[in-house]
């Protein structure tokens, strides 16, 4: 068997408000392997934000163990961690968080110039994202010349340029129509496809539907943890491909 990319055990995030201590997650475990995709849900206050936080490794457990490929991350300094999200995770977020005044292209190169990459080799690698996702032909163009779902595709090459080896996405379709929704979807399946371990935080049954497996956090807790037969995103209907 091989080993899991990701393995959380007993992962507890506790904060004190006052006099009151708010346990976020109170002894989470949970194993993910690579190419998995997984949709985190539950209620407002339910834990996944932290939980993703976590695993995002933008913020550090209060006890447990955090095993990211094969390394462990859950005591590691500031610097340290910045350096594991730039190189083993790629972020995609609700409100694309895309700069309005540079293309598409430049956008995309942003976590590359943050790496120190040359300017070339950033070119190419960023044109290779925007072409993985589609949007070859649209590299020269602004967000607001693009639709929401072609933004979101841009964020989500953003997140594939650094070759991460998970993707996490929180609430990505929230801003988008059911139609852009499912060309995301099909998009985050394929990525699974190839390798890439994608996690998903969404409130949307519909949006989970496409998830090979299922985790529900509530009060802090792993209530559940399901893997199932995912519902395939086709996108065979006119003018489905952009």
């Amino acid at each position: 068997m091989v080993d899991p990319l990701i393995e959380l055990d007993q992962i507890t995030r506790f904060y004190a408000t006052g006099d009151v201590e708010v346990r976020a997650l109170d002894g989470v475990s949970l194993a993910i392997h690579a190419g998995e995709f997984v949709a985190v849900m539950g209620p407002s206050g339910s834990g996944k934000s932290t939980l993703m936080n976590i695993l995002g490794c933008l913020d550090r457990p209060t006890g447990g163990r955090y095993m990211l490929a094969g390394r462990e991350v859950s005591r590691l300094r500031k610097t340290d961690l910045a350096d594991v999200r730039s190189r083993t995770l790629g972020f995609v977020f609700q409100n694309f968080n895309l700069l309005p005044r540079t293309s598409a292209l430049e956008n995309v190169e942003l976590p590359l110039l943050y790496q120190g990459i040359k300017g070339r080799e950033r070119h190419a690698r960023a044109t290779e994202a925007l072409e993985r996702v589609g949007l070859g032909s649209r590299r020269e163009h602004h967000p607001n010349q693009l639709s929401g779902g072609q933004q979101q595709r841009v964020a989500i090459a953003r997140a594939l340029v650094t070759r991460p080896r998970v993707i996490l996405a929180d609430e990505p379709t929230g801003n988008l129509d059911s139609r852009t929704s499912l060309e995301v979807m099909a998009l985050f399946q394929e990525l699974g496809g190839q390798g890439i371990t994608v996690i998903v935080v969404t409130h949307e049954p519909e949006v989970a539907e496409f998830a090979s497996r299922v985790v529900v956090v509530k009060d802090g807790h792993l209530r559940s943890d399901e893997r199932r037969t995912p519902k395939v995103a086709t996108l065979d209907a006119p003018g489905a491909t952009p």
